[in-house]
């Protein structure tokens, strides 16, 4: 492979002017500049990437340790952030952390390693101790759809309250009582956080969600099979099992149907986070959307902020309602309105359009 002594001979300047070109220094002329870019293309030169990060002390790659990339939300928020980082000349460097804090913790010692320029994080747990003492030594670094409360470290997330507020009113206004929550772990905020999203969301209608009605997952899909298996054992199973996230809804449908049983006539199901298998399954399944493209970008942009020398911001996108076919059908036979209906609690609220969509597959 050509290299920059080659260069230099093949454009008649020195081995210095062909690095201030490369390097877009403006003290060359402009003709040293146009024989040294023509004869990059002639040879086929490419820099070494290694030598320049040695240079500059910057890699131009930022590392992504996502939860679980066989979750389909995290595959498109990878593809998302790795859209926009090239768009912003800058690599990326993805780890799977398969939901496990320590395959997380490994990837970020090994990305840190790498001398990578930043870090994207969607934290397996409530925080490691790795994960503390990079953000403390001033890492680059941004949390994404998950973070570590108490950390200074920009967060870029969904807030999902809003859209479980309209899935229960949607609920409600079906005539559903009994709803059951299948639970992501607690040590994660989303795990928590949409635990009490759903629990404040039925007091507002009087209805409270007992222990028996919560399913301990795991944010995979033989969780939701399990914990859906013990609500049907229950003497009074629910009538609507939500899903803290997208595989263990599919857990749980593959449950309801290993009985026999079938979605929405005999129990209801609804998720926390959409996906385009939900469209193709028999029913369509409800779900939240979040805007995990958007997320993606965002996340990238506030940690290329923190590289630069800009001031990063935390961003806080909603969530919506994506209506289905598999909570069950208004009394006038379509789909529910998404609105606080019938039985609806006084006083509550119109919900937001813009947070309910229709979907008629």
């Amino acid at each position: 492979m050509a290299g920059i002594k080659d260069v230099a001979a093949e454009a008649g300047v020195s081995v210095a002017t062909v690095s201030r070109v490369l390097n877009d220094h403006p003290s060359v002329s402009p003709d040293a500049r146009s024989r040294v870019l023509a004869a990059v293309a002639a040879l086929g030169y490419r820099p070494n990437a290694v030598a320049r990060s040695l240079r500059t002390d910057q890699t131009r790659a930022l590392g992504l340790v996502i939860s679980d990339v066989l979750n389909p939300y995290f595959t498109e928020l990878a593809r998302s952030v790795e859209e926009e980082a090239r768009a912003l000349g800058y690599s990326v460097v993805i780890g799977n952390a398969d939901e496990r804090p320590d395959l997380q913790d490994h990837h970020v010692r090994t990305l840190l390693d790498r001398r990578i320029d930043g870090l994207l994080v969607s934290p397996a747990d409530g925080g490691s101790p790795l994960m503390l003492e990079a953000a403390r030594a001033g890492t680059p670094m941004v949390f994404v759809d998950r973070w570590i409360p108490g950390l200074d470290v920009p967060v870029v997330r969904a807030d999902g309250r809003g859209a479980v507020r309209d899935l229960v009113a949607h609920l409600h206004g079906l005539g559903h009582r009994r709803l059951a929550i299948i639970a992501g772990p607690a040590a994660t905020t989303t795990g928590s956080e949409r635990v009490e999203a759903f629990r404040a969301a039925l007091a507002e209608y009087g209805v409270g969600l007992p222990d028996a009605y919560v399913g301990q997952g795991d944010f995979q899909a033989e969780s939701g099979r399990r914990a859906t298996e013990r609500f049907l054992d229950l003497p009074e199973p629910p009538e609507v099992v939500f899903a803290a996230d997208n595989l263990m809804a599919l857990g749980a449908l593959d449950a309801i149907r290993a009985r026999g049983m079938r979605v929405p006539e005999d129990i209801a199901l609804a998720a926390f986070d959409d996906i385009p298998w939900f469209v193709h399954t028999d029913p369509p399944v409800t779900a939240v959307a979040q805007p995990t493209g958007e997320l993606g970008r965002a996340a990238v942009r506030a940690l290329v902020d923190r590289i630069e020398g800009r001031t990063p911001r935390s961003v806080t996108l909603p969530a919506r309602l994506v209506v289905r076919r598999s909570c069950g059908e208004s009394d006038e036979g379509g789909e529910g309105t998404g609105r606080p209906g019938a039985g609806a609690p006084a006083g509550a609220p119109e919900t937001p359009a813009s947070r309910v969509q229709r979907s008629t597959p």
